[in-house]
């Protein structure tokens, strides 16, 4: 293995697959919020979770799979980071914007608004 202390574009393949996961997380992100002001204008949402995914599926299905992309990100970036000793930046980054998603869910479940 080439000595590779900190490169900036990760070298694994689990490295790799994180920093994709989080761009693709923000992707849905954006992609649920612009259905929120242009298909699901006239649309109201539903009081839960299962409710709004039956009223508004294609705004449902992008956020939920956004944050899925996110938690799995982190997983994949920690294991990438201790098992294959992956240095990149990116990878930390998106490590930790997993972490912030989770911690995040979290704290919704234990304290919903």
């Amino acid at each position: 293995m080439k000595n590779r202390f900190w490169t900036f574009i990760p070298a694994t393949k689990l490295g790799k697959w994180s920093v994709a996961l989080i761009i693709a997380m923000f992707l849905l992100f954006f992609l649920g919020s612009s259905l929120t002001n242009t298909l699901y204008r006239d649309i109201p949402s539903g009081s839960t979770i299962p409710a709004d995914i039956f009223a508004r599926p294609v705004l449902g299905l992008a956020m939920l799979s956004g944050m899925l992309a996110g938690v799995v990100a982190l997983f994949t970036g920690l294991f990438a980071i201790k098992n294959q000793h992956e240095r990149s930046p990116l990878v930390y980054i998106s490590t930790l914007i997993g972490a912030l998603l989770l911690v995040f869910l979290i704290a919704e479940v234990l304290f919903p608004h």
